[in-house]
């Protein structure tokens, strides 16, 4: 598979994952988090907010692979 095709589909991929990260943040934020103290809130967030990271990290290394020639 070549380089531009892996980038086209990672890109699909990677939007489709962070659209549905989003709601789950959201969800998340909603609930249980917005009665927590507000320390609690601040590490919630920023956890929630750097841990789509994670997942992606493969799929990102695997986009920017170089062809096999």
């Amino acid at each position: 598979m070549g380089t531009s095709a892996r980038k086209l589909i990672g890109t699909v991929v990677m939007l489709a994952f962070i659209i549905f990260y989003a709601l789950f943040a959201m969800a998340a934020a909603e609930g249980r988090i917005s009665e927590a103290p507000k320390l609690i809130q601040t590490l919630a967030y920023i956890v929630l907010g750097l841990i789509w990271i994670v997942p992606l990290m493969p799929l990102i290394r695997w986009m920017a692979k170089p062809d096999k020639s």
